[in-house]
């Protein structure tokens, strides 16, 4: 069956209580224009077991040269284990000499993280999706009870289709906790980042991350000067506007 508009809605309750793999060989069969968007470790998790139903999978990752070094290692790591290409999706130079021109290197502190996540990662991210069909995200719904709870395991992306590009968006662990991801990873032996084990769980730009204490919730160290429902950057931008 291909996925339209009309039935994607369908195959989402269909698929809503299936496991992530069938939820991934579904969007494999669907798809061959389609690509695993990686940088944490639900989508390392994704691409363990992408591998094994399509080796040559195609993965992409957002470099906003603001990372940690730790994430570039770990990109490095997932490259060699798994040995596939990862695409590494650039901003665009001139734009962010004129964002750090203007309000210098740390404006998200006092303007909000909007504008320099516009820069760094939504557009480089929508040159990318507007190449492709459909994206495959490590998204789960406990991540943010304000923008991530109702997500299904496959939709239209109301947020980057175009007029005349309709894109569809897979997100095949947003039934899964924390802990199941963390199993996996424990039993699979797939790589993960090291500053997880500084108490980093949700894990973006340095300037903009920190640990979470016990009890704090994942997101709670993302962008934590801000309103704590609304920690989205713009790649799951239409989250938002679903509340």
């Amino acid at each position: 069956m291909s996925i339209t508009r009309e039935n994607v809605g369908q195959l989402a309750a269909e698929y809503a209580d299936r496991q992530p793999q069938e939820i991934l060989q579904l969007a494999l069969d669907s798809f061959e224009n389609i690509a695993i968007s990686f940088s944490g470790a639900e989508d390392v998790v994704l691409v363990d077991m992408a591998v094994k139903i399509r080796p040559d999978v195609k993965v992409f990752s957002l470099d906003t040269a603001r990372l940690h070094p730790e994430t570039y290692r770990l990109l490095e790591r997932v490259r060699e284990r798994y040995g596939i290409a990862i695409e590494v999706m650039f901003p665009d130079a001139a734009d962010v000499e004129r964002l750090v021109q203007e309000k210098g290197l740390f404006s998200f502190y006092r303007d909000g993280h909007q504008e320099c996540c516009g820069i760094r990662k939504v557009r480089p991210l929508r040159r990318k999706l507007d190449t492709l069909d459909a994206w495959i995200t490590g998204q789960r719904r406990d991540q943010s009870p304000g923008t991530r709870a109702a997500i299904d395991v496959v939709e239209f992306d109301r947020a980057f289709s175009t007029e005349g590009h309709d894109l569809y968006k897979f997100n095949p662990l947003s039934n899964w906790t924390s802990a199941q991801v963390w199993q996996y990873i424990r039993s699979n032996d797939v790589p993960y980042n090291e500053l997880h084990e500084r108490g980093f769980v949700s894990i973006g730009c340095e300037p903009c991350t920190r640990p979470v204490l016990p009890n704090q919730h994942e997101r709670e160290g993302r962008w934590w000067w801000e309103e704590a429902t609304q920690k989205e950057c713009g790649l799951h931008a239409a989250n938002v506007s679903k509340d």
